[in-house]
């Protein structure tokens, strides 16, 4: 029987319960098309992937800036362990 079948069940008389599992599907790609028509729509006509990437490099940049030499030396650590990614020349701005 496949996985996706109930196993059908009997009572001692062979007779089938009436509480039975069936199966059940439900297609959800047109909701997903709609979901994601809704996202666009909400991002509106305005919205650059670019820019919005360009700032997230910027707010790295500012986040990982003007650190102390112990944040520095760990900021170095998590970039050799790979938890960070390298940034620039793999230390934090100065």
């Amino acid at each position: 029987m496949a996985p996706h079948e109930p196993t059908p069940s009997s009572d001692a008389s062979g007779a089938s319960d009436a509480s039975e599992l069936v199966d059940f599907a439900v297609d959800l790609t047109s909701q997903e098309v709609l979901r994601r028509a809704q996202v666009m729509a909400a991002l509106g006509p305005d919205w650059d992937p670019m820019e919005v990437l360009l700032g997230e490099e910027a707010a790295y940049d500012l986040l990982y800036s003007g650190l102390d030499a112990e944040q520095q030396r760990l900021y170095d650590d998590l970039v050799a362990a790979g938890v960070l990614p390298a940034r620039g020349d793999g230390s934090a701005a100065a």
